[in-house]
């Protein structure tokens, strides 16, 4: 592609902002609170006295009410600590990551609600730019989250793209036969890039920094009959069969995001070795939500939000049509809403700068 894939969900608090439509992500972060907790208690114990500031910092916050929820239950622990043992409060310095392109205007407005008066010091910064990136200095953080972020790689695989492979084929039984190779390809992307990531988070933690993320997976090893965003490109394939989108284009569209199951996880961080793993939970991916809510209405929106600048840029405006088609599909045979999620996890885990 001439130019680079814009990854960011969908800005404001419109109807179809990402602020509006993360439900799924929000119930995500409300399981990562213990052990978030849990983490603020294992940094505030590790020695007699309290560090006199603590950095903490959230690596693709995006934007609206999820951007301060980790960060928030953090702060509170560590206030929480304080109070229950009678120790003078570190002054805290909360930074938000995200991609450029994310709705810091929102983000930084909001900013504000974690400064309250006669309450220790609580400073705030972005830090924008890729977690694949180094984004802070040599051992001065202290806790990091992210939560339902780091399925996005740093791009899509280029022997895909180099030998225009489609990443989903409209033929279902090319994609069956095709399908082995094209995760693969996936999950050597995934692979370095997580790598990666643990190296850049291990230099910039201090000794004993303890990192909590959640992760969108799968639940099976092995060959898994489904990319992640299966569910996207099931109805963009319809799009393109009914003629709505360019079946070239469709064949040449790559979304730069891998699921992981929890093996894959666990040995990329053991092969990597500066992290000790201390958690790991593995939850289906809509559990937790109320299964009124989870119409085909919903989803579409809740796909709109994540996906649409990536899909725009590619087919051009066609989000409403994908919509629309969406919603059809799914009225018509609702039991596909729960096939297409069925092996999808949300991966959680903690772990500890060795």
């Amino acid at each position: 592609m001439a130019s680079k894939q814009m990854v960011h969900m969908n800005q404001g608090q419109g109807e179809r902002s990402y602020a509006r439509n993360s439900g799924i992500q929000n119930a995500q972060q409300n399981r990562m609170k213990l052990l978030i907790e849990r983490a603020i208690i294992d940094l505030c114990s590790s020695s007699t006295l309290l560090p006199e500031t603590m950095v903490i910092a959230d690596l693709g916050c995006s934007s609206g009410p999820n951007a301060l929820a980790l960060v928030s239950v953090a702060v509170e622990a560590i206030h929480g600590y304080c109070l229950q043992f009678q120790q003078p409060p570190p002054e805290l310095c909360v930074f938000l990551n995200d991609l450029p392109d994310n709705d810091f205007n929102t983000v930084v407005k909001s900013l504000v609600t974690l400064r309250r008066i006669n309450d220790p010091v609580v400073v705030t910064g972005v830090a924008p730019g890729s977690f694949y990136e180094r984004l802070f200095t040599s051992s001065s953080v202290h806790l990091v989250c992210s939560s339902s972020s780091l399925h996005w790689l740093s791009k899509a695989p280029e022997v895909l793209r180099r030998n225009q492979i489609p990443a989903f084929y409209i033929d279902e039984h090319v994609r069956r036969e095709k399908l082995p190779m094209v995760l693969e390809a996936y999950a050597q992307q995934f692979r370095k890039d997580f790598r990666h990531f643990l190296e850049l988070r291990a230099k910039e933690l201090v000794p004993g920094g303890q990192m909590v993320v959640s992760i969108i997976g799968r639940h099976s090893d092995g060959i898994a009959p489904f990319h992640i965003w299966d569910i996207l490109a099931q109805v963009l394939s319809l799009m393109a069969s009914e003629g709505v989108i360019d079946k070239e284009k469709f064949d040449s569209f790559y979304v730069p995001v891998y699921g992981p199951s929890k093996e894959d996880l666990r040995e990329i961080i053991q092969e990597e070795g500066s992290f000790s793993i201390k958690e790991f939970l593995v939850h289906d991916f809509l559990s937790d939500l109320d299964s009124a809510l989870v119409t085909p209405s919903w989803i579409a929106n809740q796909i709109r939000a994540v996906y649409e600048q990536i899909v725009v840029q590619h087919f051009g405006d066609v989000m409403d049509e994908f919509v629309r088609i969406a919603e059809r599909r799914w009225s018509l045979d609702a039991s596909l809403l729960q096939q297409e999620h069925a092996g999808l996890a949300m991966l959680t885990l903690s772990v500890a700068k060795a």
